[in-house]
């Protein structure tokens, strides 16, 4: 048995929240330099390690998406599963260190390329430079275990913000709170029937014809589905629970935003969700996730979506289309982050890869994934190197509900050393 699930606790138990991991960071740095391999680091702290003159380099994040009571970690099992007790658990993508730092413990001859800030826009792997001597390079930051992931989506973050003023409200002022709900991943998730708590919001104002928006504070994280959101308004009629709604009368009165009508109507009018479906895939083609929305007690708001699409040109489509939507309601707009799509590539790699998944698990499959995986900007600046991306069985990333498969992990993990073996030859 491997010590991966024992290193897997470790790193639960180092903070390493996006754009504050320097604990894991400058663990991990000691870590394989006392297995005596090389390690150099880069200005966004990107991690490549190596030792000898290897033709496999494997590649991981070690960010996580923090959710719930994260950074603070506390692991159970149930029915195989490991997961956090009221937290996201770091399955995604810290089950791939610990299968890196078995590894290094075994001393292979590999290069080991570990990306910062990946959940929050790839930042990392957009200023990968390092010189990376393999002939191939196999991700481990999938989600599913007897797949070959050879293809992803590209994505680009999409934030509309719009200035307002205040106003006097009419009528009684009430809190309208949406708590608690499931979350999930805004790509690999969207197609779950996962509800939005945005959405939800909008639809019950919209319903109750309620124009007189206050403020409004939405969503957790740009890449996960809302479980949250509250809203301050005003209302000349007698609001109502609903299963999900919860409603309270509040005493204070804080004054409206002059132009809030027009934010509920956004909110309701919004398409939220997968927009086309890859149906030789199956799985979704483009979509956009309603994320975040913000307000300040000046009276800006900020909105922030995530568009993702299999196709760089209906990526380029939807963008468009999300920036004319936002601008017919006043917004002005800034796009962040954009990464392009990796299009699929069966190659000599993947071939090897989906006989050695075969071979352990008497299946297997290549696919894409509707997630930005890192290899469709890294195969960008090293493009004579193959890719791949493999991982064990992993649910619900993004959120208080993350769980991983411990026989999957193990699983993935024999397939991961037969491959080693393979390509050593």
């Amino acid at each position: 048995m491997s010590k991966i699930i024992e290193y897997f606790q470790t790193i639960t138990q180092i903070p390493h929240c996006s754009t504050d991991a320097n604990e894991l960071y400058n663990f991990l740095i000691e870590f394989a330099k006392s297995r005596g391999y090389e390690v150099e680091i880069d200005k966004v702290e990107n991690i490549f390690i190596s030792k000898g003159t290897p033709k496999l380099c494997l590649q991981a994040h070690y960010d996580m998406v923090c959710m719930g009571k994260a950074p603070s970690i506390e692991t159970y099992v149930v029915d195989g599963w490991m997961m956090a007790r009221d937290s996201s658990l770091g399955a995604d993508n810290g089950i791939a260190i610990a299968m890196m730092m078995e590894l290094m413990d075994s001393g292979e001859d590999l290069e080991f390329l570990i990306t910062s800030d990946e959940e929050i826009g790839l930042i990392g792997a957009n200023e990968v430079n390092f010189n990376i001597k393999s002939q191939y390079m196999l991700n481990l930051d999938s989600e599913d275990e007897a797949e070959v992931y050879i293809g992803c989506a590209g994505g680009v973050d999409i934030m509309a913000s719009r200035e307002d003023e205040y106003i006097d409200g009419e009528g009684r002022c009430y809190e309208i709170s949406i708590r608690g709900l499931v979350g999930g991943h805004s790509g690999v998730d969207i197609d779950k029937d996962i509800p939005s708590a945005i959405k939800i919001l909008g639809d019950y104002l919209h319903q109750n014809n309620i124009t007189q928006l206050c403020s409004i504070y939405a969503g957790e994280r740009r890449n996960s589905i809302p479980a949250n959101a509250v809203a301050i308004i005003y209302s000349t009629k007698e609001l109502a629970n609903t299963d999900i709604v919860k409603t309270r009368v509040l005493k204070e009165t804080p004054r409206v935003l002059q132009n809030g009508d027009k934010s509920i109507d956004m909110i309701y009018n919004f398409k939220h969700g997968v927009i086309s479906m890859d149906k030789k895939l199956n799985i979704p083609y483009s979509s956009i996730n309603l994320a975040l929305i913000n307000t300040d007690e000046r009276g800006g708001i900020l909105i922030e979506t995530s568009a993702r699409s299999m196709s760089n040109k209906k990526l380029e489509k939807l963008s468009i289309e999300t920036i004319d939507f936002f601008k017919s309601y006043g917004f002005d707009i800034e796009l962040k982050d954009k990464y392009p799509a990796w299009k699929p590539d069966i190659s000599d790699f993947t071939n090897i890869i989906s006989k050695e998944i075969e071979a352990v698990f008497g299946k297997t499959k290549m696919t894409a994934i509707h997630a930005g995986l890192e290899c469709g900007v890294i195969a960008q600046k090293y493009p004579k190197i193959k890719f791949a991306s493999i991982g064990p069985n992993i649910r619900y990333p993004h959120s208080t509900r993350e769980k991983v498969e411990l026989v999957s992990v193990e699983r993935t993990f024999e397939v991961l050393e037969n491959i080693i073996k393979v390509i050593k030859v």
